[in-house]
């Protein structure tokens, strides 16, 4: 093995033993790491995206739309599906080995008390991005906001899609406490966007950003949409108009993040970056986002999507029954502790003729026989594989070409159902079983 492959390795097996630590919020950590590494982030404007859901594809988008606009945009998200690597990008390309092994290698040396997996890689990030010297950064928040590692930044937008119930343990058990700590990454004199529309949720947000004399724009007041028969949408914004653009990712739901897209480029045009109209449509047809509504093969068709919350599974829901046509659903679930899944259990399992569930490669995943009893309230024909291969194999078995057998409840389950397609394209053999 030659030396580089050997750094790259050891770069991975460090960056798995970061991942003992699990889930940590605040910013004394990651600003004494940056600090010693010269504060990274302050060398580029940022845009920062909080939310509950879509912020990843509101990130997608954003960053696409800048990248068609000439500007070199680097893009950090999270959670990666296979490879760590999907996290950072540039202009749409992942940071390579190499340069993922230089940057480790730096953070790394700097490192001076105990750190987590995520303020790890959003140094590196931050590390690589001024390395590839970026124009701007799009910068997905990890969880909540106020203390999550990217709120380090200050950005030219903040963008926030919506809120909705989630990790409560962490982040508060009303609207208003998560809309707080969500609400964390505006920041003095700034400018929000936001597509939330719950009055507890809006009335906090906007007195955030009285207190802070920040400006509130919100999707349905300043920022319009109208979606038309055909699939098409148009958009009436602040100051620009597109008719009849379409929404490069599926689902209804899509549209308000496109939306949200189209609205942070205006603002952040106002700050020196404008993007010419041609430029706005190219990029965002351009616009790429695995493992959401992410069809993987056909006949029968395999289907992936996170759907890792309550909202997100009424999301897949609405898309299942207005998106795909198909003769049998079946559904593979898997789904970790912190998650409300008997509320996502009643909003998927009727729409399945059998359900599969599974546990995702995740040390939070909900163990079997926890979960079985839960699902069979929802449904009869329930069925358990403690691996991911053995479900997707099961219900491919079970699938003839005209069905479509989705999995959901995990971005951790995603990933691994996309490892087990990818290696079955290599080998030609079915997906988690023999060869064909």
């Amino acid at each position: 093995m030659n030396p580089r492959s050997i750094a790259y390795r050891d770069t991975r097996a460090y960056l798995c033993g970061l991942t003992k630590m699990g889930i940590r919020f605040g910013l004394d950590p990651i600003n004494g790491l940056l600090g010693r590494l010269q504060d990274p982030q302050q060398r580029y404007p940022s845009v920062l995206i909080a939310g509950t859901n879509g912020k990843g594809s509101v990130a997608a988008m954003i960053a696409a739309i800048l990248s068609a606009g000439g500007y070199r945009t680097g893009l950090y998200t999270s959670p990666d599906l296979i490879d760590f690597r999907e996290r950072i990008r540039v202009d749409g390309e992942m940071i390579s080995r190499e340069e993922a092994t230089i940057c480790a290698a730096r953070v790394r040396a700097q490192v001076r008390e105990e750190i987590s997996y995520f303020e790890f890689l959003t140094a590196m990030a931050f590390l690589h991005f001024r390395r590839r010297r970026v124009d701007i950064a799009v910068l997905e928040v990890g969880m909540g906001g106020r203390l999550d590692a990217t709120n380090v930044v200050v950005p030219l937008l903040a963008v926030i899609t919506n809120i909705s119930l989630e990790h409560r343990q962490y982040l508060g058990d009303t609207l208003e406490a998560i809309a707080r700590e969500k609400g964390g990454i505006i920041k003095q004199g700034g400018r929000v966007l936001t597509a939330a529309r719950q009055k507890p949720v809006v009335d906090t947000l906007d007195a955030l950003c009285r207190d802070r004399n920040a400006e509130l724009y919100r999707l349905g007041r300043e920022i319009r949409t109208r979606v038309h028969r055909d699939g098409t949408f148009s958009y009436r914004g602040i100051g620009r108009r597109f008719a009849r653009l379409t929404c490069p990712l599926v689902g209804r739901h899509q549209y308000a993040n496109a939306a949200l897209a189209l609205g942070a480029v205006e603002l952040i045009a106002d700050a020196g970056f404008p993007v010419p109209g041609d430029r706005v449509v190219a990029g965002l047809e351009r616009t790429r986002w695995e493992g959401r509504l992410e069809v993987l093969r056909r006949a029968p068709t395999l289907l992936v999507d996170g759907a890792h919350n309550p909202a997100g599974a009424e999301t897949l829901r609405r898309a299942l029954r207005e998106n795909f046509s198909y003769r049998r659903l079946i559904l593979i679930f898997g789904v970790l502790g912190d998650k409300d899944y008997p509320a996502m259990a009643r909003r998927l399992f009727p729409l399945a003729d059998r359900v599969i569930l599974t546990r995702p490669p995740s040390d939070r995943a909900v163990p079997l026989e926890e979960l079985l009893p839960i699902a069979r309230r929802f449904h009869a024909a329930v069925e358990g594989y403690a691996r991911p291969a053995d479900a997707l194999r099961a219900a491919l078995s079970r699938a003839g070409e005209r069905d479509l057998v989705c999995a959901a409840g995990s971005l951790y389950l995603v990933g691994a159902i996309k490892k087990l397609q990818r290696a079955a394209a290599r080998t030609g053999s079915i997906p988690g079983g023999a060869a064909r």
